[in-house]
């Protein structure tokens, strides 16, 4: 009886595993679309953490912090923050930044 517990516990691992790759995946393509948008420069993306949460008025959901370097001339670099609530864009923060 105990192995079935050892596989539920594997499998959650590799599904949460999973679901940070596409957290990832989602928190890319945002940024990706932003720095197009603005017409800057992407450099990196990294997750800082990832949180279970509980609110009334969403539910149950995965909340995410991300920091991304962009550039806006092509010579300095400027970190933003942004958050995801599941796949989805929360809040998106940047520093004032120059551009060409």
């Amino acid at each position: 009886m105990e192995n079935i517990y050892y596989l539920l516990f594997i499998g959650l691992l590799f599904w949460y595993f999973v679901y940070l790759r596409k957290v990832s995946e989602y928190a890319r393509s945002h940024v990706d679309k932003y720095c197009k948008d603005e017409n800057l420069q992407f450099i990196a993306i990294a997750r800082l953490s990832s949180r279970f949460r509980f609110s009334k008025r969403l539910g149950p959901h995965w909340l995410s912090h991300f920091d991304f370097e962009f550039s806006g001339d092509g010579e300095s670099t400027y970190h933003g923050t942004m958050i995801l609530r599941g796949y989805k864009l929360d809040n998106l923060d940047t520093p004032p930044y120059r551009v060409n």
